[in-house]
């Protein structure tokens, strides 16, 4: 479900005061992400892939990569989930793209959770997948030989 599907529904049922709630609960940051997310998608050959399940919630991220000089070339993600998932699976990407293994490794669910413009309490699991996702991605990108090309 797109978050205008959602916007529109609830106001052609006259319940504006849910659609405020809605908005106010997310920054523009996160908002900004979730209806135009970044690196969205699958990426042919690349080098590592990873599916990442919260198990109490449902939610998943799928990372995948290909990495150069040891440093992440290209990344795309798929995600099912929440808003803030979505939008994390996004802002993660734009983080690691274009950093070494270990810089992208070094990247913390607070850092996802201040550069989203901040996540309601319930909803910190959403980085937190964003990030275990990465970690995996980049065990896998560690694991294997690379190339100069």
């Amino acid at each position: 479900m797109s978050f205008a599907w959602l916007r529109m529904t609830v106001q052609v049922s006259g319940l504006r005061s849910i659609d405020t709630l809605v908005i106010s609960m997310y920054s523009s940051q996160l908002l900004d992400h979730f209806e135009h997310p970044r690196n969205a998608g699958e990426l042919g050959k690349a080098d590592a892939y990873v599916r990442v399940e919260n198990p109490a919630c449902g939610d998943i991220l799928e990372l995948a990569a290909i990495v150069r000089e040891g440093k992440i070339a290209e990344i795309r993600f798929k995600a099912k989930g929440c808003v803030p998932a979505m939008a994390c699976g996004s802002l993660i990407t734009e983080l690691a793209e274009g950093k070494l293994l270990a810089e992208a490794a070094a990247i913390s669910r607070e850092g996802v959770a201040e550069k989203i413009g901040g996540l309601p309490p319930q909803s910190g699991h959403a980085a937190q997948l964003a990030v275990d996702a990465l970690r995996a991605l980049v065990q896998q990108l560690k694991a294997i030989p690379q190339s100069e090309g």
